[in-house]
């Protein structure tokens, strides 16, 4: 990609800036920057015979829900300014970054800013100007450049799900061979209600069935339920029949002297049997 250029993949902002000795110590979320826009190493530890040095790399991970608002070039000297923080390093046991000059960022959450860095470069000192590109300043011979603008974050994507043969087991379009019930799945038992009974007996009877404990008792389920409520074909008739008023005129209604006079018994014949003498027993 051209440096005069912005592509798509620049309107995503940097979420990260860190240091890393190499590409085995830099995060793998992130990009190591090891060269520089003039095609030049970009390790910031220059000198004869070192092993190890420390390079730049930056993260567009939107995962962490920050993005870096503005990137400073600060020297030793100067007090880091508020709202903002030195950068994370990522280094080999004897790799180590100079503090002559420090590079902090500030961090926002991704939400609160529609403007924000999109990338950061690298050149030679006084070699190449970058243009639409903001100057940091330099450190150890090499100067740092930052794109801010408008970003936008992807539209998150909806990670497809397979279907489970239970859902399927649902679908209208036809029913499937009866799959194995998991033993964690208790088949629940249906609720059979008497048609002759109205819903407020049905609710009455359920409130009044206590929890033994027992998952074939919490729906109140007895033995008569299903069984309808008829009478006996032999008063079938008798029922249909209608009944006269003057038959109802007739009947007279007794009280308890009537009732006791009516069945009075004095047991006199019961008496004179105990009273008998029984025949002595001649041997």
């Amino acid at each position: 990609m051209s440096v005069f250029e912005v592509s798509s993949a620049t309107s995503r902002p940097i979420t990260a800036v860190a240091w890393a000795s190499n590409s085995t110590t830099c995060p793998s979320h992130c990009t190591l920057i090891s060269l520089t826009e003039d095609g030049v190493s970009a390790n910031f530890s220059r000198g004869f015979g070192l092993k190890s040095g420390y390079f730049l790399c930056y993260s567009k991970d939107l995962s962490g829900g920050m993005v870096v608002a503005d990137v400073q070039v600060i020297s030793d000297k100067e007090t880091i300014p508020h709202g903002y923080c030195y950068i994370p390093e990522y280094l080999e046991p004897k790799a180590s970054v100079g503090k002559k000059k420090r590079v902090c960022v500030r961090m926002v959450p991704v939400g609160s800013i529609t403007t924000a860095v999109l990338e950061l470069r690298l050149t030679a000192k006084n070699k190449t100007m970058l243009q639409k590109y903001t100057c940091l300043g330099d450190m150890n011979g090499f100067v740092i450049w930052c794109l801010k603008g408008p970003f936008s974050t992807p539209v998150p994507q909806a990670k497809p799900r397979s279907v489970s043969l239970d859902l399927r087991s649902l679908s209208l379009d036809g029913a499937g061979p009866a799959l194995p019930l998991k033993p964690s799945n208790h088949p629940a038992a249906p609720l059979k209600v008497s048609r002759c009974r109205s819903n407020l007996e049905t609710s009455k009877s359920l409130e009044g069935v206590p929890d033994s404990g027992n998952h074939s008792n919490i729906y109140g389920i007895t033995a008569m339920d299903g069984v309808p409520f008829i009478l006996h074909p032999k008063f079938e008739s008798q029922s249909n029949t209608k009944v006269s008023i003057s038959s109802l005129c007739d009947i007279r209604i007794k009280s308890v002297q009537d009732i006791e006079n009516e069945y009075n018994y004095t047991f006199a014949v019961e008496e004179l049997a105990s009273k008998r003498i029984r025949p002595s027993v001649t041997n």
